[in-house]
């Protein structure tokens, strides 16, 4: 439970954290929050040679509004954007998503950027920015770059994040009007990290015809994943309890499923379609 040796800096704004991650050689690894990175290193699962902390760089921390988006700082903490007045009123689903991230003291140290590029299948926060259309503004040695987040989940712990370069923001697209959303997960009972969690945001015209649906999956997968069978099978119908299930029941189709001690492959496959079931009924019915 104790890290392998390794040098620490503290890096005073974004260019200088590129700098010091370019120096490394790629034995660099950025530091956050650090809920996600430390216990990989007392585990010696990863060890790296320097720990660039950007816990104090102010311009990548808080909230604003940007046309139908708000771009969220990587590192404001889930504890801010719960709170957040901009997200509460814009994208409760977000707020709401926030709160149920691991225990008080993570939401008050664990940070969005940090999240998102760690790329844990179970975290809360992938399925929901996949629902959200969100894009991920990363910068490095060759300038800004924004990236879709549906591509940029490759695998567990994997991700589309260049060895030198950080995320700066994440944004999230502000559902249409008239839609409703919703996140629920069932909990693994010790960690409280997502055995299935489900994102939904969905609407309906004027006839009760479901036009508009987007439904993130984690937990279930090695990766975070939009269900789009699922989606697929809903959109155009009508919103009723046989249509949702019968959408529901292919939520597990886009993902390769997960299995572990503590729930088999078949276990996670029911458990996703019961979860969408509950998350598209609670907001179209």
């Amino acid at each position: 439970m104790i890290p392998s040796a390794f040098e620490y800096v503290r890096a005073a704004s974004v260019e200088e954290a590129i700098r010091l991650l370019q120096e490394s050689n790629g034995e660099g690894k950025l530091l956050a929050g650090g809920h996600s990175l430390v216990p990989l290193m007392k585990f010696r699962l990863t060890t790296p040679g320097k720990l660039v902390d950007i816990s104090r760089i102010s311009e990548l921390r808080g909230v604003r509004k940007e046309g139908n988006r708000l771009v969220v700082g990587a590192l404001t903490t889930h504890s801010q954007l719960a709170s957040d007045p901009l997200v509460r009123e814009h994208i409760p689903v977000l707020a709401d998503a926030a709160r149920q991230i691991g225990d008080l003291q993570v939401r008050n140290r664990g940070t969005v950027g940090g999240n998102i590029a760690h790329a844990d299948p179970a975290a809360d926060l992938p399925g929901v920015a996949l629902a959200l259309d969100a894009l991920v503004e990363l910068h490095g040695e060759d300038g800004q770059e924004v990236v879709e987040i549906d591509g940029f989940f490759l695998g567990p712990l994997i991700t589309a994040l260049p060895e030198t370069s950080l995320v700066t923001s994440v944004s999230f697209a502000v559902p249409p009007e008239g839609t409703k959303s919703v996140y629920l997960k069932y909990p693994h009972p010790a960690s409280g990290y997502a055995v299935v969690g489900v994102c939904a945001v969905a609407g309906t015209d004027p006839d009760g015809v479901v036009n508009y649906v987007r439904i993130g999956m984690n937990g279930v997968a090695d990766v975070a994943y939009r269900a789009t069978a699922a989606e697929q099978a809903l959109l155009g119908q009508r919103a009723t309890a046989e249509n949702i299930r019968e959408a529901a029941a292919l939520a597990a189709e886009d993902g390769e499923i997960g299995s572990d001690l503590f729930a088999s492959e078949e276990y996670r496959r029911h458990l996703s379609a019961v979860y969408t079931e509950r998350a598209l009924s609670q907001i179209l019915l």
